[in-house]
């Protein structure tokens, strides 16, 4: 695949001072120019009500750059960088501040409107139909060129398949699918990106990647934060949508999919769509009452400071029901993965900030081995965030006993300090948009299959108002969800990590 960058770029960022442009957008492109990775000649404009004028704009973004990060922030960097960044007052809700941006696009030298032009929506999700509209509208939305103007969406997308579809619909009236980038930033980790890799170039992994050899796989993003400021989304959304829509199941599709017939986009895109309608064409989703557990934090003490409980938070009504953490056990109904369940894990305020993947291999130890030695299970742990890597825990015999034994660890760690530090995950995102990869964004048909399932979820916990189990702040969460394993015969293993630690 020869994704070539253009020489000249033009980014336009809708919500130019938001948290995201701020904390994400904005860092990532000044760690790309650092890097010197970006195009030959980028303009990058934000478009906001906040400022007046550029200064004000740039004092903004700078002060915001040195407060949350203060390891790469230099002066001189920071002065050679802003040249980058332009700045266009505009309320992108009348039509008025269009034909500003029309005119300040076509007056760049060289410039055409809508020619390598990356529209960045960091906006709320209600507005993605209306700002596409618009750009039609102001003679924006179109190129000469195949593949630009470029549209990039930032999750969630839609609240549900219904929502969904019809943002999608809209957007798709003015820009083709190929033009439509949708970021889910967990696909620029470094390690997400290594999952193929790892599954198809390594000869003593493809072959034991099926039921035969592999007892159970667990998919766990924890978070020891709450909600933060981010009231009036998270409580119209939660853990289900929030998290296990988009991040957990991209995971679970990537670590599940069937072998693509290339590398291509193309051809990794159509192994994820599969997998993902085998969860929602499943004919029922059986019982949920045992395989499904929601919870919600309360208030605690976490260290020597009191946190609040959710619906002590702002902008959370007091009687809400929206769950902070899910857990969910799954099937795959295919040929290569009948039989073995799923666990798939999220949530906010619990022990620790972790995204690991677990593939938990079947005990078929030697008879002799397995009477009276108990050899722990092999696993292989991979290591999204807050550290990247891969272990993996085989049994051994202990040194200096006759026959005993015990679990050993081998580490690849990615960001080693003998290593180049890995780029994060927005920095990859920027670089593959750049680019016209696609391979790191999801197709409208994975967002689609990802919703049809949650909705079956969001359906069951409705019709039989299931109340989120209340947990601790700081702890594993709702004891509900060690229960469904040890219906199993199983056990968490971020837990087992986590009380050995203690």
């Amino acid at each position: 695949m020869n994704n070539k960058m253009p020489e000249m770029i033009q980014l336009v960022i809708f919500g130019g001072t938001g948290d995201l442009s701020r904390s994400k957008l904005i860092p990532g492109l000044y760690k790309l120019y650092k890097r010197n990775s970006l195009p030959d000649q980028l303009s990058i404009l934000g478009l906001a009500r906040s400022f007046s004028s550029r200064k004000a704009y740039l004092q903004s973004l700078e002060q915001s750059l040195k407060e949350e990060n203060p390891e790469i922030y230099t002066k001189e960097s920071w002065n050679n960088f802003k040249e980058y960044l332009d700045y266009l007052q505009m309320d992108f809700t009348e039509d008025i501040g269009y034909n500003k941006l029309y005119h300040h696009l076509n007056d760049q030298e060289g410039n055409q409107a809508g020619r390598h032009c990356i529209y960045y929506l960091a906006t709320a999700p209600e507005f993605f139909p209306m700002i596409t509209e618009n750009l039609k509208e102001h003679r924006l939305s179109k190129s000469r060129e195949p593949g630009w103007p470029r549209l990039v969406i930032e999750k969630p997308f839609g609240y549900s398949l219904s929502s969904a579809r019809d943002y999608n619909s809209q957007i798709c009236q003015v820009f083709p699918e190929e033009n439509v980038y949708r970021i889910d930033h967990y696909l620029g980790k470094e390690m997400i990106q290594n999952i193929l890799t790892m599954r198809f170039a390594n000869m003593f992994f493809e072959p034991i990647w099926n039921k035969h050899y592999i007892d159970n796989i667990q998919i766990v993003s924890t978070e020891t934060s709450g909600i933060k400021t981010r009231g009036k989304y998270y409580d119209n959304a939660g853990a289900l949508r929030d998290m296990v829509q988009s991040h957990l199941l991209q995971m679970l599709a990537l670590i599940t999919m069937e072998s693509p017939a290339d590398m291509s986009t193309e051809s990794i895109r159509q192994e994820k769509i599969k997998l993902l309608k085998t969860l929602a064409d499943s004919p029922s989703l059986g019982d949920l009452r045992d395989n499904l557990v929601i919870g919600q934090y309360k208030s605690g003490i976490i260290g020597d400071r009191t946190v609040p409980g959710y619906q002590d938070e702002d902008n959370i009504a007091s009687n809400s029901r929206t769950e902070t953490f899910a857990a969910v056990k799954l099937n795959i109904n295919n040929l290569r993965w009948r039989g073995v369940p799923f666990y798939l894990k999220t949530g906010k305020r619990l022990h620790k900030k972790s995204a690991k993947i677990y593939v938990q291999f079947k005990d078929d130890f030697h008879p002799a081995l397995s009477k009276d030695k108990n050899p722990e299970a092999n696993l292989l742990i991979i290591k999204i965030q807050p550290e990247e890597g891969v272990s993996m825990q085989f049994n051994a015999k202990e040194p200096g006993s006759q026959d005993k034994i015990t679990s050993v660890f081998m580490d690849f760690c990615q960001q080693a300090p003998d290593l180049q530090n890995t780029p994060e995950a927005y920095e990859e995102l920027l670089l593959a948009l750049f680019k016209g990869d696609q391979s790191l964004f999801t197709h409208w048909d994975g967002v689609k299959n990802s919703w049809l399932y949650i909705d079956k979820l969001r359906d069951y916990i409705e019709a039989n108002r299931l109340e989120p189990e209340k947990y601790n702040p700081g702890s594993n969460g709702p004891t509900s969800s060690e229960e469904m394993l040890n219906r199993d015969g199983r056990r968490w293993w971020d837990e087992e990590e986590f009380n050995a630690n203690t």
